[in-house]
């Protein structure tokens, strides 16, 4: 078996690609920086090369800019819906007996308060949620020519692999920091927004469980256990012997995106999946990351 993954310079892919190499699947890793090879998904002559050289069983599309603010719009655009489209696209001329998975997010559903599942409407609450829609409308737009797509909708999810400066990361790290000597204060926005931490490894095991089985075809992702963020950076400090209240302060005027979101994951879980890191396992993770 082979697979290609656009976007395995990033965590998610990271762990894909050892996931997949472990179960014995001569998989490809495709990025704009560091990787088997270098590609730009929004270009679709490079994607098509690769995928008509290639012929992969298994397409991964999971390239994306980590940000949903709008000043990073068009670049996710670009990244996100066009390389959707130039991923199917090029499967459907060359090769369609693949199997394609398209990343869908959580942050793409209203967030009305309750738990997300798949039957919950999406919402344009930002360019980075237009483009995961379009991307999530393309695939089930290929789904219907007879190629085989499958939509995993990923929620907040985690590892040391993480860039410095997201959030998990960044308190993780500082907490550490203050535990060396450090006298800084850690600026933090709302503590009280409620999401998932799910490890980024049992994330992309999902996936893979997802798109080697052939009754179900779009799924939230997640563990569906929240935790604010306070409990994140009381976790982490209390690892590090530390009293949070005295090392953290608020960012003024900080306004969060959501003040929860949360997933219902009963599709995936009927699979036979379930994370294997929990809450507190993976922040002592992410404070002695290997």
């Amino acid at each position: 078996m082979k697979a290609l993954i656009f976007g395995a310079g990033g965590q998610d892919g990271s762990y894909l690609l050892e996931q997949l190499r472990a179960d014995g699947v001569e998989a490809f890793g495709v990025s704009r920086t560091t990787s088997d090879g270098r590609a730009d998904v929004s270009k679709l002559v490079e994607v098509e090369a690769l995928i008509r050289g290639h012929r992969p069983d298994y397409i991964f599309h999971l390239a994306a800019r980590s940000t949903t603010r709008h000043d990073g719009g068009l670049e996710n655009h670009d990244t996100i819906s066009t390389g959707a489209l130039n991923v199917l696209e090029s499967a459907y001329r060359h090769c369609r007996q693949a199997r394609v998975f398209i990343t869908g997010s959580g942050v793409q559903f209203q967030t009305a308060g309750g738990d997300i599942d798949e039957e919950t409407p999406f919402e344009p609450s930002s360019l980075y949620a237009v483009a995961r829609i379009q991307s999530v409308l393309a695939a089930r737009y290929y789904r219907a020519l007879g190629l085989r797509t499958y939509v995993g909708y990923l929620f907040h999810h985690e590892s040391p692999r993480r860039p410095p400066g997201h959030v998990s990361r960044l308190i993780a790290l500082g907490a550490q920091r203050i535990a060396d000597g450090s006298r800084e204060r850690l600026p933090l926005g709302d503590l009280s927004v409620v999401k998932e931490w799910t490890f980024a490894g049992d994330t992309m095991r999902a996936a893979w469980m997802l798109v080697r089985q052939d009754e179900i075809f779009e799924a939230v992702i997640g563990s569906g256990e929240g935790h604010s963020i306070g409990d994140w950076v009381e976790l982490c400090f209390g690892l590090a012997g530390l009293p949070w209240r005295e090392h953290v302060t608020s960012i003024a005027g900080f306004r969060a995106e959501y003040p929860r979101l949360v997933s219902r994951p009963d599709r995936i879980r009927s699979l036979g999946w379930s994370p294997a890191v929990s809450f507190g396992n993976l922040a002592s993770m992410m404070m002695r990351p290997t």
